[in-house]
C-alpha cells in the first residue's frame, strides 16, 4: 500500500494521503469532511499542501478535495508525459469524472485557475461556484511586465534555472510572499521535498514554458466564459503580488461582473499560506448563502 514519504510532517498536513490511477499514473490526493464539494487546484510549484490551513478550517462544513496536479507533490513525476496547462486539464476532468464528484466549488490559484476553469466552462452543469485567487486566463505574450520571465523561461539559462537550482521554489516562492518571514522553514522544506532533482522538476519547468505556448489555449477558454454567467464567482487578490500585478484583478472584473471581491493589502501571491484564516472565512461567507438555496 502506497504511503507518504517520512519527511511529509503529519502535524502541519494531518491528512490521509490517497492515490488514483489515471492512466499509466498515479495522482495523489487528500479527501477530508463531509458536504458540499469544494476542490482546490494548486499552481506551481505547489501541491496539495498549500492549501492545508485551509482545509483544516473548512472541513468541518464541507468536503474538502485537493489534488497534486502531475509531477507535483506526492504524485507520480514521470518523464514524458503531457505537462502542458491542457494535459493536466485532461486529467482534473478524469479525476473529477472518477471520484464521481457532483457540483464542486473549484479553489484555485496561479496555473490551477486556468486549469479548474477549463473544466468549468466546458462542464458548467456540474460546477457550483468558482474561487480564484491571484491567477489568470488569457495570453500574456503581449504584456511587457511577463516578457522578461518568458524569456528567461524559454532560454537554456531558464532550464538550468528550474531543472538544475529548482529556482520556483527556492527563488520565486519567497519574493511571491507579501511577508517573507510567514514562509517558514519547514512550510518552505515541504516545497523542496516534493521536487528533490532535476527529474521531478520537469512540469514545474514545462509551466514556465506554458507562459508562452499555452496563450491560444488560455484565449480559448476565455471566450467561452459566458456559459458562466449564472455561476456565483468569488475573487480574492493579494495586492502584493510582484509577479501577477493587480490590474489583472481588474480583467476578472470585467469578465465576471457579479463576482464578489475581497482584497488582501498585505498579502502576496499565495493568499492560502499568508493569510488562510481570513481566505477561508470569505469561502465559508461565500458559500453560505449559495448551500442555502439548494
Amino acid at each position: 500500500m502506497k504511503t507518504a514519504p517520512p519527511w511529509v510532517d503529519r502535524s502541519i498536513y494531518p491528512f490521509q494521503s490517497k492515490w488514483i490511477k489515471l492512466g499509466e499514473t498515479e495522482l495523489h490526493y487528500v479527501d477530508e469532511g463531509r458536504g458540499d464539494v469544494i476542490l482546490f487546484v494548486h499552481g506551481t510549484p505547489e501541491w496539495s499542501f498549500a492549501y492545508r490551513r485551509v482545509i483544516q478550517l473548512l472541513r468541518a462544513k464541507y468536503r474538502c478535495v485537493a489534488l497534486d496536479l502531475l509531477g507535483f507533490g506526492l504524485s507520480d513525476k514521470p518523464p514524458g508525459e503531457d505537462y502542458t496547462c491542457n494535459g493536466h486539464a485532461v486529467r482534473l476532468r478524469q479525476f473529477v469524472e472518477q471520484l464521481g464528484i457532483r457540483q464542486p466549488t473549484f479553489v484555485a490559484n496561479d496555473f490551477g485557475g486556468g486549469i479548474a476553469l477549463h473544466y468549468a466552462v466546458h462542464h458548467p452543469d456540474n460546477v457550483r461556484a468558482i474561487v480564484l485567487s491571484n491567477t489568470w486566463c488569457w495570453s500574456l505574450r503581449n504584456d511587457p511586465h511577463y516578457a522578461r520571465p518568458i524569456k528567461i523561461a524559454r532560454s537554456l539559462f531558464g532550464r538550468f534555472l528550474y531543472l538544475q537550482m529548482n529556482f520556483p521554489v527556492t527563488v520565486l516562492m519567497p519574493s511571491a510572499y507579501g511577508d517573507r518571514r510567514l514562509l517558514t522553514r519547514d512550510t518552505h522544506r515541504h516545497y523542496k521535498r516534493a521536487l528533490p532533482d532535476a527529474a521531478s522538476r520537469l512540469s514545474a519547468y514545462r509551466f514556465a514554458r506554458e507562459l508562452m505556448d499555452a496563450s491560444p489555449w488560455w484565449e480559448d477558454i476565455r471566450s467561452r466564459f459566458s456559459v458562466l454567467d449564472q455561476t456565483p464567482v468569488l475573487l480574492l487578490w493579494g495586492l502584493g503580488d510582484k509577479f501577477i500585478p493587480p490590474y489583472e484583478l481588474g480583467k476578472w472584473q470585467t469578465a465576471f461582473r457579479n463576482a464578489t471581491t475581497r482584497t488582501f493589502e498585505t498579502a502576496g501571491h499565495f493568499i492560502h499560506e499568508e493569510k488562510p484564516e481570513a481566505m477561508a472565512q470569505e469561502i465559508e461567507k461565500f458559500l453560505s448563502p449559495i448551500s442555502s438555496m439548494r
